[in-house]
């Protein structure tokens, strides 16, 4: 199991997070580092904890324990408008889109421009420079959200998550249901967030598209941590292997099969001592 070099200083840290529900313990002592610049995907099975932890990070839910370190100092996140206002946007994979307003009515929905009433010329500014950022391929922003691809949508919600300049970007499976071209358009969104110098978390399940844009894989398995991986070096089987418990699964086998071969010579000769007695009379 490779492990990815450790930063000096993470933008963002998080140190013993955990949380429970009721009996179940969805996180337990969680570490994971996000620097500027850097794309760390975050995976594992379902129920591995990851969607707990997203909710940690944008203030939907609060640790039972445990310390999140932003820019060097430590802090709480007690709400979503708090995680905003600390520099952390969050892309949830329902993308929260109303598909009946354009692509600016979307973008600025709840932080609308006005002095004395919406200023439509400065939204459609501040649009086209956010999606000129992120090389956005959305032909006209006056189209309603419910005309454009699946990939455009995720275009929209990721430029809308920029509007309070965060500095860091978790984006809950974004390329879920999506086509190859579609999936390539987001990962190409992703590279550019990553070159603005934003730390970006990328929650996935699907192997290829980590690889092929992340720099760091954290594995999470049964709510723990599992594993650290630099994604240039680690191999697909690697990351599943931590994903699945295959390694420690392996190792019961063994374990298992040491204890058979330990116990099964005996009763052999056991039976072959009767036999020979048997045969000697």
């Amino acid at each position: 199991m490779s492990s990815s070099p450790s930063q000096a200083s993470p933008l963002l840290s998080l140190r013993g997070i955990s949380k429970t529900f009721g009996a179940v313990a969805a996180l337990t002592d969680v570490d994971l580092d996000v620097s500027a610049g850097e794309v760390v995907a975050v995976v594992g099975d379902n129920g591995a904890g990851k969607s707990t932890l997203v909710k940690v990070l944008s203030g939907v839910h609060q640790p039972d324990a445990g310390s999140i370190t932003f820019e060097s100092r430590t802090v709480t996140v007690p709400s979503p408008a708090a995680a905003q206002q600390l520099g952390i946007a969050t892309v949830f994979q329902d993308l929260a889109l109303c598909e009946n307003l354009n692509v600016i009515e979307n973008l600025f929905l709840g932080r609308e421009l006005r002095a004395l009433r919406l200023d439509d010329v400065a939204m459609e500014v501040r649009s086209r420079e956010l999606l000129r950022r992120l090389s956005a391929k959305i032909p006209k922003l006056s189209v309603p959200v419910a005309a454009l691809s699946g990939g455009q949508r995720q275009t929209v919600a990721i430029a809308r998550s920029l509007l309070g300049d965060p500095k860091i970007v978790i984006l809950d499976e974004p390329t879920a249901a999506l086509g190859v071209a579609q999936t390539a358009e987001v990962l190409n969104l992703i590279d550019r967030l990553r070159e603005g110098g934003h730390g970006v978390i990328m929650i996935s399940h699907n192997m290829d598209d980590v690889l092929s844009v992340a720099d760091t894989v954290a594995v999470l398995r049964l709510g723990r941590n599992n594993g650290v991986f630099d994604a240039i070096e680690a191999s697909t089987e690697q990351i599943v292997t931590a994903i699945t418990g295959a390694a420690d699964n392996a190792v019961t086998r063994r374990r298992r099969r040491a204890r058979r071969a330990v116990s099964a010579p005996a009763g052999e000769n056991a039976v072959s001592g009767v036999k020979e007695g048997a045969d000697h009379e």
